[in-house]
């Protein structure tokens, strides 16, 4: 969600006004709540006004990380109060047990928008003489890269204070992860690889420390960029003919812990029940790029598949279940060997489960996705390959738990 640490007016016609529209944190947290939700990505905007490329409509961010000196910016001097919010907000999620990604750094802006005339970085809006667009061409790219010189060494070293201060603002809080940008250039490798580095090498002497991510470049990354850096977990593209992170998500391609993210498969325009309960049963971790706007049927779907998977995620022992696509002709199975198994079928059906390493009997109900609701079934005994039919239309899960 595009306001939930500075206000703006993305995406809202008309809020064009500076100081910009005031979000409503929180009812944001409400309806985040009302849907079983427990992740966001608390985003940052580093330019204080662009063009909306949605609506045309100049629009304005606020706050900023750094102090004001007669109308710029002192890069040498925090503001406060910007801190302040950052650590109320990631206080009051943690309240309603949701874990919040810190954005670092956002790169899409400093491609994509006119914003870099307005950003604090560059020489006209700062008190310091700090002008990180190399080469002068309005796009900065350099800013998200490693600069041996002595102006990129300035820069660098501004960007780990800030970086240094948000941890030391939320290092004791539990709910925090990282993320260091988003959508920066592909040329941003070594620099979000030094960033990992960073964050972790000033955690590692604080009481504290947080997973720390790396998400898809735009345009033109490689999500083999992810799996080679040191990040702790990472939001990759749809991938190749193996990875398929859209429709028939990999269960084994990564390493590290994977947010398959909607913002990085389709930007806004994908992501429904399906595709979250197939994430979720291959392991990985389902984000959905909300807009708290009306929204069309798959977007809903999405939504309340969420909040299904986070009520099974609490039930089930989901530590020791791992994706087991062999066990199921459906090919989506999360299992506990012998004591619990999740499986999704994606349509009214017959399919089966084998439970032939599994003695004794097994509960059984039905989840029917589309309708949000539960249904007992009989239970079923293991020793052998079991055939079960879907008792409704749509998409279901059926839950398998040793008595």
């Amino acid at each position: 969600m595009w306001q939930n640490l500075q206000d703006n007016g993305l995406i809202i016609r008309g809020a064009t006004s500076n100081p910009p529209p005031v979000f409503d944190y929180t009812a944001y947290l409400d309806t985040l709540s009302a849907h079983g939700h427990n992740f966001i990505r608390l985003w940052r905007w580093e330019t204080t006004q662009w063009t909306d490329k949605f609506t045309g409509e100049v629009k304005h961010a606020t706050p900023h990380p750094w102090a004001l000196h007669d109308g710029k910016f002192d890069l040498t001097r925090f503001n406060e109060a910007y801190f302040q919010r950052l650590r109320q907000r990631v206080q009051a999620a943690g309240a309603r047990g949701i874990y919040v990604s810190i954005m670092l750094f956002e790169g899409w802006e400093i491609q994509f928008s006119d914003g870099w005339a307005h950003h604090p970085f560059h020489s006209p809006n700062n008190v310091n003489g700090i002008e990180a667009d190399a080469s002068n061409d309005g796009i900065a790219i350099e800013y998200n890269t490693l600069q041996d010189t002595p102006m990129g060494k300035r820069v660098l070293a501004l960007q780990e204070a800030y970086v240094r201060k948000v941890i030391q603002t939320v290092n004791d809080l539990d709910n925090v992860l990282y993320e260091i940008a988003n959508e920066a250039t592909v040329a941003s490798t070594a620099w979000q690889y030094h960033m990992i580095r960073y964050v972790k090498q000033t955690e590692s002497t604080l009481p504290k420390q947080h997973p720390v991510g790396m998400t898809f470049q735009y345009r033109g990354g490689s999500n083999q960029t992810l799996e080679d850096s040191p990040a702790d977990w990472i939001s990759p593209n749809p991938g190749n003919a193996k990875e398929r992170y859209r429709d028939n998500p990999c269960h084994n391609c990564s390493r590290k812990v994977v947010l398959n993210d909607t913002d990085h498969l389709w930007g806004h325009t994908g992501g429904d029940n399906i595709w979250v309960w197939r994430t979720f049963t291959r392991g990985l971790n389902a984000l959905l790029m909300e807009e708290m706007l009306p929204s069309p049927t798959w977007q809903d779907s999405a939504r309340t598949a969420m909040g299904q998977i986070r009520r099974y995620g609490d039930r089930v022992n989901l530590a020791a279940m791992k994706p087991e696509p062999s066990l199921s002709a459906t090919g989506y199975c999360l299992a506990n060997r012998g004591r619990e198994y999740l499986v999704f079928q994606s349509d009214k059906g017959e399919f089966t489960v084998d439970l032939k390493d599994a003695q004794g009997r097994f509960l059984a109900e039905w989840l029917d996705l589309n309708a949000n609701r539960t249904v007992h079934a009989k239970p079923t005994n293991g020793g052998a390959v079991r055939t079960f039919t879907t008792p409704f239309p749509g998409p279901a899960v059926l839950y398998l738990r040793k008595e």
